[in-house]
């Protein structure tokens, strides 16, 4: 056989091959990804998927270049040979085009790929803050003293480091606004001389002995409570979620601070939060606070299971039902306002040894007092 012969075979087997590669590419870029969608359906895509189209965008121009191969295969006139060197080349053209194909069809691909991945829901989602007042067991209500438990990207606040103190909480995160710009913000302090003295509804508790667990959260030891135990107050029942400390105590009475302070949180059903203070002094030790302190852990994030029915709540209730009463916010961040708060005027004790303890653990954690901003403050004679 002539070597010009030769060429010629080897050059229209390449040509044959490679316009079968390119119609199968060609017949893909034509087909949907599944049968039972229509081609066009990546048109309907919502908003938040645009990002999956971006790939697809140039699929127009290089279907337009692709399809004149296609269609000569299909019944068009090959085009006239002038030789060997242009068999060669329409050779290594129609190989290109093939490629071209192929990378047309592996970016479809992709392009459906993701769209069929942002229509099932297949987006980054963000988990929610966690705020002062509300039970670490449950995300949909947050957690207490905004502890980070959540693996969101939590800002990091304190109650004595420079830059993330309590006048720096407003600028750590947009959320923490009201830490600076609210106007009704607590722990506040209380003066007798100025609040508004009368009777004042009983506060009702009823509460059941009950377990839960003891964690460390970074910014207090807190007991998240089981069972029910409720409080009623103005005409409205509020479940006890938790329990939590802090040394020394938040509020002051007169100008007098005490040692530590419980704060006892509520939630009712229409998610208000109230929130009564105990406070706290040196003096005898008390059994419940006892009991906390010994399945107390000792790492931040570490909890603690607590024996069935070992907490009464009744042992952290003074005797002296009276109390104050005002309208103020969460006191760690995002200082979120519209909470009710109770005082009990009558104090609480703990012995030496359990403060140390705690103190021990967390030497200061409470936010400084905030002003009134002409908020009343009702007190219970």
């Amino acid at each position: 056989m002539p070597a010009h012969a030769h060429t010629w075979n080897s050059a229209h087997r390449l040509a044959v091959a490679g316009g079968s590669l390119l119609l199968a590419g060609a017949l893909l870029h034509a087909s949907p990804a599944h049968p039972s969608e229509p081609a066009h359906a990546p048109a309907h895509a919502t908003a938040p998927e645009t990002e999956a189209h971006a790939p697809a965008t140039s699929a127009p121009t290089h279907a337009t270049k692709d399809q004149a191969p296609a269609a000569e295969l299909s019944g068009k006139t090959a085009p006239a040979v002038h030789g060997p060197l242009s068999l060669e080349q329409d050779a290594a053209q129609i190989a290109l085009k093939v490629q071209a194909a192929m990378s047309l069809a592996k970016t479809r691909e992709r392009a459906q790929a993701h769209v069929a991945a942002a229509s099932q829901g297949k987006r980054p989602h963000a988990t929610a803050n966690s705020g002062h007042g509300q039970p670490s067991t449950d995300i949909s209500a947050g957690t207490a003293h905004q502890a980070a438990l959540q693996g969101h990207a939590e800002a990091h606040w304190s109650y004595t480091e420079t830059g993330t103190g309590p006048d720096a909480w407003a600028q750590l995160k947009p959320e923490f606004g009201a830490c600076a710009a609210g106007q009704r913000q607590s722990p506040v302090h209380i003066q007798e001389g100025s609040t508004l003295q009368g009777p004042a509804e009983p506060l009702v508790f009823d509460y059941q002995p009950s377990g839960g667990s003891v964690v460390n959260n970074g910014h207090t030891i807190q007991v998240d409570l089981e069972g029910n135990n409720t409080l009623t107050v103005r005409g409205s029942t509020y479940q006890l979620l938790q329990f939590h400390f802090h040394h020394p105590a938040e509020e002051k009475v007169d100008h007098k601070g005490f040692a530590m302070v419980a704060h006892l949180v509520h939630k009712n059903a229409e998610g208000q939060l109230a929130v009564v203070a105990v406070l706290i002094d040196p003096g005898a030790a008390n059994d419940l606070v006892n009991k906390v302190w010994t399945h107390m852990p000792l790492d931040v994030k570490d909890r603690v299971r607590l024996p069935a029915a070992l907490i009464d709540m009744k042992g952290l209730l003074p005797q002296d039902p009276r109390y104050y009463q005002f309208m103020g916010s969460l006191t760690t961040p995002p200082c979120t306002e519209g909470v009710l708060w109770m005082v009990m005027k009558q104090p609480m004790t703990v012995s030496r040894e359990q403060l140390k303890l705690f103190s021990q653990l967390f030497p200061m954690n409470a936010r400084p007092t905030q002003a009134l901003n002409g908020r009343v403050v009702r007190e219970a004679l």
